[in-house]
């Protein structure tokens, strides 16, 4: 039993944002140390040289309090935010549930966040050794979304080593709206304006159809931008034990993995490689990541899952990966991504 087994029934008896709120003052006292980490995990994206593929998901650290003590704990990079341009409470509590039954989390926090300001200037305080990328959004009552995304772009450019885009929350109504048609084109040439010399990535949604995610991946590479996370929360509902699962918001975790993968495959072939993809949603162990990795990943991030197999889980992927490198006959990560099919 790991420690954290035992750790865990005392959480789970925390209102569940209570719970997330304390857990990050602790990971913020905690010092930056840099992990030994397996050579064979080093790899190249979108010019960044990341340590290992694993990341932590936005919305985890929302306001950069803690990006170091989450490097220490064994993540190749950090993904902070989402950060707005002006604060925001978000939406009214209690707006995060856990699905303990189903390994799984539903929230509707929308974009709860102190705003851009303070987050990057808390990180620009602070800043870690390593990768550590900034997600951006728009207010909810912003007059004009586009233009906000235009604003955090720029600004993150500033500190981040790299941006991304979010117009996949399920938490901000009409938000997902902007991953489709003239609204696309018309945000992906604002954020091509306005980004400065870091790589820009684009987070998008589960729940597409065909046409748009050929669309999405279309204007994704016409557009220059550097990559695609894939994916965010979904609002589908497969069959869930958990009484909770009658909440509204985005559905993450376990129940998320199949629907996740499919996507990333799916957006594989529509972009012919030719984009590099991170994967995203419903990864809990070392052979989740590595499924994701041979379907076309270059990187993978993880949230939901250090709820229910704790703050090790990172350091655990990282060193069991190169195990399963080995045993498929690769030297390194990058041999061993959008292999599935061969």
């Amino acid at each position: 039993m790991r420690a954290f087994d035992l750790v865990r029934p005392v959480l789970f008896r925390i209102e569940a944002e209570r719970a997330h709120a304390l857990t990050m003052l602790g990971l913020a006292r905690l010092p930056e140390r840099t992990p030994t980490v397996d050579s064979s995990l080093a790899s190249t994206v979108a010019g960044l040289d990341f340590p290992n593929p694993i990341g932590l998901a936005a919305g985890v650290d929302k306001d950069a309090v803690a990006p170091s003590g989450f490097l220490t704990l064994g993540f190749g990079f950090v993904e902070v935010g989402t950060m707005t341009p002006l604060p925001q409470p978000g939406n009214p509590r209690p707006r995060l549930f856990r699905l303990a039954e189903d390994r799984a989390v539903i929230n509707r926090m929308g974009f709860n966040n102190g705003g851009l300001d303070a987050g990057l200037a808390r990180l620009k305080a602070r800043r870690p050794r390593g990768i550590v990328g900034v997600n951006v959004g728009a207010n909810k009552d912003a007059a004009d979304r586009i233009a906000d995304y235009a604003a955090g772009v720029a600004r993150a450019s500033a500190v981040a080593d790299y941006v991304t885009v979010n117009i996949s929350s399920p938490n901000t109504p009409g938000l997902r709206g902007l991953q489709s048609g003239t609204e696309l084109d018309t945000l992906l040439s604002a954020v091509r304006s306005a980004r400065g010399a870091v790589p820009v990535f684009l987070k998008v949604a589960p729940d597409l159809d065909t046409a748009q995610i050929d669309g999405i991946a279309r204007a994704a590479i016409d557009s220059g931008i550097d990559a695609l996370i894939v994916s965010n929360t979904t609002i589908a509902r497969p069959p869930l034990r958990s009484a909770r699962a009658v909440e509204a918001g985005g559905l993450s975790g376990a129940p998320l993995r199949d629907l996740a993968l499919r996507r990333l495959r799916d957006f594989r072939v529509a972009t012919g490689g030719a984009l590099p993809l991170i994967g995203a949603g419903g990864i809990a162990s070392a052979t989740d990541a590595f499924a994701r990795i041979r379907a076309g990943a270059a990187l993978v991030q993880i949230y939901s899952a250090l709820i229910y197999e704790g703050p090790g889980l990172a350091r655990r992927i990282v060193r069991e990966l190169p195990a399963l490198l080995a045993r498929d006959g690769f030297r390194n990560i990058s041999e061993a991504v959008g292999t599935a099919g061969d």
